[in-house]
């Protein structure tokens, strides 16, 4: 492919923007003395190194990057920044590399899985190195680069179109997507700054509330105990936790539009976000009420405290944790997974197939039963008075199938590796949506820990896939794609 030399001199630059993310745990380490300093040192010029590295092989090589050259350098940058995240993971806990990629993958992806225990006692630089990983991950590391990239001489806008959730990629607060890239970061940043003054209100230390304000915001579900949210007895932080996982499950550029317009009209006009809204209120209602009949909780407050955290959590692809929700009726913990699905919102720091993809198939469905009724009638479907054209309906129907099937095959090659069919068919719904936690040998009591290496390798396959929305990835597998 003759465009690979310059897409490898991109992933070089990529790294090198990367590797300033070291400094945030090499502070850390100064700060607590936790014994990683030299660890993170040698990983932030081992990430120079390889970028340096591959910009020098490539250096007459710089040039505008084609639309599929996005793809590539998509796809390579989140496994190569996930391989080299691994260093500390490696050096300092002395996980094995399988396991390591699988945590920063996962952090990446903003999934949640972790295969590490006793999280408590873990070096703190090393949990602030997960939580940046999550936190960076949340909006994107190809998106924060595109800001800086141009000025490079590397195109943004097809990194903006293979990297961005949603069906409908071409929207754009800006003219320039660089300016794109920075307006979404600021909002993002502003938020986490007040989610982690909320939380230190609430009770948190300032080391937790800032990692915990990087998992929810980026809604990656990783935490500094084992217990996740439930090791600190908190209403009050599940209270501030749900708001801001709330938040960061709606589309981002509504938050702009919104603020630019000191009005909160822009959600009510918002479809998408009615849509997350009405489904969290009417969902956490119901398990609540469902939990309360069958004799699980007495005691209706309790009940609606538990529910509400966990089922949010799940819902909207955070992970976090307070409870062992897999003691709970069945019903329950699979409608969580259910809604972890459709809940997010496009353009969300979440996962799963976006509320948008949700509204126009319900949309689309309700219009063919329509044409059986009346074959001639000519029913366009709209989405909050949108019109949206036939072709945007036709690629989300593809995905669906796509999304589907992959989890069904992905399903299979977890059971024909000895896993139960409840634990691989959770997992993978789990790290698709990227959501943490599945149930049965993945459950919230427990973690990833205990799977094999193979089935390792699966899920961190599946937290790409599902982080990459299956077509950004799937694409590089096609033949077709590869011929000039």
């Amino acid at each position: 492919m003759s465009g690979l030399p310059s897409v490898i001199n991109a992933l070089g630059r990529l790294l090198l923007v990367f590797s300033l993310t070291y400094l945030l745990p090499i502070g850390c380490a100064l700060v607590y003395r936790d014994g990683t300093f030299a660890t993170f040192v040698t990983s932030l010029l081992a990430c120079v190194g390889v970028g340096a590295l591959l910009v020098i092989a490539t250096r007459r090589h710089l040039r505008e990057l084609k639309s599929r050259d996005g793809f590539i350098l998509v796809a390579a940058a989140w496994t190569l920044t996930a391989a080299i995240a691994t260093v500390p993971l490696m050096l300092h806990e002395q996980l094995s590399f399988t396991d390591a990629f699988f945590e920063t993958m996962s952090g990446l992806t903003t999934t949640g899985a972790t295969v590490m225990v006793g999280l408590d006692q873990v070096a703190p630089s090393i949990n602030l190195w997960r939580h940046t990983l999550n936190w960076l991950g949340g909006m994107g590391i190809i998106v924060l680069a595109v800001a800086i990239l141009p000025l490079l001489g590397v195109g943004g806008m097809q990194l903006l179109r293979a990297e961005v959730p949603g069906p409908i990629k071409d929207t754009k607060l800006t003219a320039r997507i660089a300016d794109t890239a920075t307006i979404l970061w600021t909002i993002y940043l502003w938020i986490t700054i007040a989610c982690v003054i909320a939380l230190k209100l609430a009770g948190m230390d300032w080391f937790d509330a800032v990692c915990h304000a990087f998992s929810t915001l980026s809604l990656g579900g990783f935490s500094t105990r084992d217990a996740s949210i439930g090791a600190f007895h908190s209403p009050l932080i599940e209270v501030v936790i749900i708001v801001f996982m709330v938040i960061a499950a709606l589309n981002f550029a509504t938050h702009y539009t919104a603020w630019r317009a000191r009005s909160l009209r822009a959600y009510w006009r918002d479809a998408e976000a009615k849509g997350v809204l009405a489904v969290l209120l009417v969902s956490t209602l119901g398990c609540t009420l469902y939990l309360l009949i069958v004799g699980t909780y007495s005691d209706a407050l309790t009940a609606l405290r538990e529910v509400s955290f966990n089922l949010i959590s799940i819902a909207t692809d955070c992970g976090f944790v307070s409870v062992d929700y897999a003691q709970w009726p069945i019903f329950v913990p699979f409608w969580m997974l259910f809604l972890s699905c459709v809940t997010a919102s496009s353009g969300s720091t979440g996962g799963g197939i976006k509320m948008i993809r949700t509204l126009i198939l319900t949309r689309q469905s309700s219009r063919e039963i329509s044409r059986l009724i009346h074959p001639t009638m000519a029913a366009p479907v709209t989405v909050g008075g949108i019109q949206i054209p036939n072709q945007v309906v036709f690629a989300i129907l593809g995905f669906m199938f796509l999304y589907a099937m992959s989890i069904v095959g992905l399903t299979f090659l977890l059971i024909f590796g000895g896993l139960d069919f409840i634990s691989a068919f959770t997992a993978v719904i789990a790290c698709i949506n990227n959501a943490g936690p599945g149930l049965g040998q993945v459950g919230p009591a427990t973690n990833y820990q205990s799977l094999t290496d193979y089935e390792i390798w699966v899920l961190s396959f599946t937290m790409l896939l599902g982080r990459l929305e299956i077509f950004s990835l799937l694409i590089l597998f096609t033949p077709r794609f590869w011929r000039k």
